[in-house]
């Protein structure tokens, strides 16, 4: 779980602070939401539950860059049918998250990045499974979303960011068994004066 969670986090990483760089004003947002909710301490888990902007930016993230696009596949254990289509028992299936997520009849505006969208925390069970669901759902979900919500939080709570030149970072995904950028991500970071006062 460790292994396959550090490549995956990473990558998820690398598309939220693009989206944040690309979205100045979603990154302002949360920059404000840490400095009134966390203030000068290192992030910690117990702050998670006052950190729901971050939260929701992470979920947008996912939503839009799920960085396993084809869940694993799964064998339909009878004859069935899915979406009008009648499949046979032992049948390979892909869910196709990506898909999913960018569907215009369950999303408003499926391509754009608002974090907003998860803050009425209605979002149907079957619209959103970066994860995958159920049973047999990732069993490192928790996890990955811990780590990324420390590690964001952090890295906008303790320093400046900026792009390389003006113009916006490149979204263009590169698809194998996980979703990445096809350029990596550049960025420019200085200390922001709380990481002086955290380290003193």
């Amino acid at each position: 779980m460790l292994l396959a969670g550090t490549e995956t986090v990473a990558t998820a990483m690398e598309w939220a602070l693009a989206n944040l760089l690309n979205h100045p004003r979603v990154l302002k947002k949360a920059k404000t939401e840490l400095d009134t909710q966390v203030g000068d301490h290192l992030i910690e888990e117990s702050d998670f539950a006052k950190l729901q902007y971050l939260r929701c930016i992470i979920s947008e993230t996912l939503r839009l860059y799920p960085v396993v696009p084809l869940l694993v596949p799964h064998l339909a254990s009878a004859d069935c049918t899915i979406g009008g289509y009648d499949v046979p028992a032992g049948t390979t299936l892909f869910v196709n998250a990506w898909a999913i997520h960018r569907d215009p009849t369950l999303w408003d505006d499926p391509t754009s990045f608002n974090p907003e969208r998860f803050e009425t925390g209605r979002v149907g069970a079957y619209n959103f499974i970066p994860f995958g669901m159920g049973r047999r759902a990732c069993p490192g979900d928790g996890l990955a979303n811990r780590m990324m919500t420390l590690t964001l939080g952090s890295l906008i709570q303790f320093f400046e960011w900026e792009r390389v030149g003006d113009d916006k970072i490149a979204m263009t995904e590169k698809t194998g068994i996980s979703m990445c950028k096809v350029d990596p991500l550049e960025l420019m970071c200085k200390a922001r004066p709380s990481l002086n006062v955290l380290l003193s």
